[in-house]
């Protein structure tokens, strides 16, 4: 696996078009169906976790990176997914979670964030050390190139001071450096305030790292950063999203060509995008793509289509016992706003509908709370009978349809990994290889 991710820069510079996708999320539902349509495909599959969500404090997920190599590996072994064919990777490992403290604090905890990551057998690393923290003198979202090479320097010596000897053997791990990314989960407020990197901004902080990297002794290191995260002009937000523009992307895509060694582009908040856009983009040589919010998207539509087929099986029935899923989910984000406030509108009417129904899916971090699992487990079991075709076409025509062509069973997991699928196909579609 670690070939084929090494192998996409070169490729594109041969104007082979090819890409890769990579899910962050922790979501079994998510992981099961992409290990499982992955398989079917016989392509490869990254899987990655977030600072955020898995770090050496449990992260938002409850998970160490050791628990969440376990867990990704127990769901691939479940699925019949081939190891070679699977990488784990971790997203925006730096000092994010930290910024606000001050600046060695921040450094030395995310020294041993990065170190826990590779010593658990993670074999992407993105180093983003962009931001400020606390103490540095300025006042802006990204800090000089210097300094962030300087920080991203420091990250990659903890990391391959604790490489294993199989990783070694491997070549792992390969690491994505830079931090033109959209905040994680998406962003977008304003459709006109979106950038696209600058190729000079990209050429002045390889030149930085690369004589940092190699002054310090890190030649073979910096051998293995197989792509740099920039920015293309996407993103997408409670409401909208911003669809890819390659005429905007034109400078950032010729530039391609002068990335060294087996660099490519790496690009974040691809949700949302259709097939015609990611394929478009994979030739443009974003290639790349990760994904994550418009899959548990997919997860929360399919089980509130479930909810209202439950409400119509239920009515009249006095001895029923609905789950009532929405009302609890609904409830729970209410009385623990932390997950959702920042990405909703305060002064918005539509709040409640945001928070819900939002395309950046803030309740994604609700399914874990015991009322709500115990609404879903209701759920399935309620659903558990024969669910009439026309209540499946009403809230779920795509999986109707293959339910009468003989394609899918209606059952309720299976209508819900369905819905998921549909939303991976794109991506599925738009890495395809053309020679």
């Amino acid at each position: 696996m670690n070939n084929r991710l090494s192998e996409i820069g070169p490729q594109q510079r041969r104007k082979i078009r090819t890409g890769i996708y990579s899910i962050c999320s922790s979501c079994s539902m998510v992981l099961e169906t992409a290990l499982e349509q992955a398989g079917r495909n016989r392509s490869d599959l990254i899987i990655e976790s977030t600072c955020n969500q898995v770090n050496q404090y449990g992260g938002y997920a409850a998970m160490t990176p050791a628990d969440f190599a376990t867990y990704v590996k127990g769901l691939a072994a479940k699925t019949g997914f081939p190891d070679d064919r699977l990488m784990i990777g971790g997203d925006h490992l730096g000092p994010y979670p930290w910024r606000h403290e001050a600046a060695k604090n921040a450094m030395d905890k995310a020294e041993r964030l990065v170190k826990d990551y590779v010593s658990a057998g993670y074999g992407k690393i993105h180093i983003d050390c962009g931001m400020p923290l606390g103490g540095d003198a300025v006042d802006t979202a990204f800090i000089s190139p210097e300094l962030s090479a300087e920080r991203t320097l420091r990250l990659c010596q903890a990391a391959e001071t604790v490489r294993s000897d199989m990783q070694r053997k491997q070549g792992l791990p390969l690491y994505v450096i830079g931090a033109e990314a959209p905040s994680p989960g998406g962003s977008l407020q304003d459709a006109h305030t979106i950038p696209v990197t600058d190729p000079q901004e990209i050429s002045h902080f390889l030149t930085v790292c690369r004589d940092l990297f190699c002054r310090e002794g890190q030649e073979d290191a910096w051998q293995r950063v197989v792509a740099i995260v920039v920015q293309p002009g996407i993103d997408f937000g409670p409401d909208s999203f911003v669809p890819y523009d390659p005429v905007r992307a034109r400078p950032l895509s010729r530039f391609h060509g002068r990335l060294p060694g087996n660099m490519t582009y790496e690009v974040h908040s691809t949700d949302f995008q259709d097939e015609k856009s990611l394929t478009k983009m994979v030739t443009d040589h974003f290639a790349l793509l990760k994904t994550g919010p418009v899959l548990t998207f997919a997860f929360r539509e399919a089980v509130f289509a479930l909810a209202h087929m439950e409400n119509e099986l239920v009515k009249g029935n006095k001895n029923a016992q609905p789950s009532g899923i929405m009302t609890v989910i609904d409830r729970e984000m209410a009385l623990s706003t932390e997950n959702w406030r920042s990405h909703v509108r305060e002064d918005s009417e539509d709040a409640r509908v945001f928070r819900l129904y939002g395309f950046t899916d803030r309740v994604r971090y609700y399914w874990n709370a015991p009322a709500v699992k115990m609404a879903y487990a209701r759920l399935m079991k309620n659903l558990d009978r024969p669910i009439p075709g026309g209540l499946i076409s009403q809230y779920l025509p795509e999986a109707h349809r293959d339910i009468i062509d003989g394609k899918l069973a209606a059952k309720p997991v299976f209508l819900i990994r369905h819905r998921i699928a549909k939303a991976l196909d794109p991506y599925l579609n738009a890495c395809c290889s053309e020679r």
